[in-house]
């Protein structure tokens, strides 16, 4: 048994107080390449068999469920008990990848749930970098005495792990787990499973490997995915060209009956009520992508949609160049992200809310289109 503690942490030569208390020969806050020093502990870690969690955010995506499920087949072939619980559901065309059967979604079964999170031994948190979003699960997880490990790549993560990997330039917490495995020094355990897993990941958050983001050292991990098994062509068919006939339709109003463009501010977007949904039989990841048309209009910058989802008003936006969505995100939306990419909320109504949107861009007027 490790004795736990009330620990500091040192993070680039700056000490960072926390009252949290953590296991004492497990902390390292790294970012960037992990420390060999953290690594060992891991390594030591992993050595005997633990009860692991691993987690992603809200709504999950491609890049977490592809990191999570690769994590959690990597750790099972180091003998580790792992259950993967996600917050909430996410689309149908994720779950074709390997290891999707096993995961356990929160929002659907939270006693047993939190019963498996008591249990653990550690938690890893892929993909968010604060625990509010994971919604109901931030209680459970926050209070657990399990090791706490996070990886992801959005920016001003919240010191909550033991274990810290943030790498914001990093397009994908995908490449992240691909890197880190191979800094275990345990790159033979990658399968074609686990491969198509994170090029699923990296595909899907580099917008096909379109973002700026996307690196050398991207294209050189998706040959080797490639080399381990995945199929380019077989994962881009079942995540992007498996669309039902209704999301399609739901795509066409938006684009025909939604979409706003506003010149003025390089700033065009969509908005889409409860009730437009259910028209179009809307099911969780019909929308993914729909905020790009929006960006992809000649001339725009800036681009957002904006649905009543779940009893609130979500935002998501996109951005080109410069222009820091994930600032305004946080400074108006509750919510953030990357400087091209975020999300945020509103609990205003559908119409409030778009109206609160298009009133904040005079004021960002100059940053988005050079004139005063």
């Amino acid at each position: 048994m490790f004795c736990l503690l009330p620990l500091q942490y040192i993070v680039s030569g700056r000490e960072i107080r926390t009252n949290y208390p953590f296991i004492k020969a497990f902390v390292f806050c790294t970012f960037g390449a992990m420390e060999k020093a953290a690594l060992d502990k891991l390594a030591s870690f992993f050595d005997d068999p633990h009860n692991i969690v691993v987690t992603t955010h809200r709504n999950p995506d491609g890049d977490a469920m592809g990191s999570s499920l690769a994590m959690a087949r990597y750790l099972r072939k180091k003998k580790q008990s792992v259950q993967v619980i996600t917050p909430t559901d996410y689309p149908e065309f994720l779950k074709w990848m390997p290891g999707d059967s096993d995961v356990m979604i929160y929002s659907e079964d939270p006693e047993k749930s939190n019963d498996i999170i008591a249990k653990a031994d550690m938690i890893i948190c892929l993909d968010f970098n604060a625990l509010s979003r994971i919604g109901d699960m931030e209680e459970p997880v926050r209070k657990s005495s399990a090791v706490k490990m996070m990886m992801d790549h959005h920016q001003q993560p919240e010191l909550f792990a033991a274990f810290t990997r943030s790498v914001p330039e990093v397009g994908s917490t995908c490449q992240l787990v691909f890197e880190w495995i191979v800094e275990m020094g345990d790159r033979s355990h990658i399968d074609s499973e686990m491969a198509q897993c994170l090029y699923t990941g990296i595909m899907t958050d580099s917008g096909s490997f379109r973002f700026s983001s996307t690196s050398p050292k991207t294209h050189h991990i998706t040959a080797d995915l490639i080399e381990y098994g995945a199929q380019p062509h077989v994962i881009y068919d079942r995540v992007m060209d498996n669309n039902k006939e209704s999301r399609l339709r739901l795509l066409g109003y938006a684009l025909s009956e939604k979409l706003r463009v506003l010149p003025e501010y390089k700033t065009a977007y969509i908005n889409l009520s409860a009730e437009e949904l259910d028209r179009f039989q809307y099911e969780k990841g019909d929308t993914e992508g729909f905020v790009n048309y929006a960006l992809s209009v000649e001339g725009v910058r800036f681009a957002a949609i904006i649905m009543d989802k779940d009893g609130l008003r979500k935002v998501s936006f996109r951005s080109k160049g410069n222009w820091d969505v994930n600032t305004f995100a946080r400074n108006h939306f509750n919510g953030g992200g990357h400087v091209n990419a975020a999300g945020g909320a509103s609990d205003l109504s559908l119409d409030e809310t778009v109206q609160k949107f298009v009133d904040l861009l005079p004021q960002y007027r100059k940053e988005l289109t050079g004139k005063a």
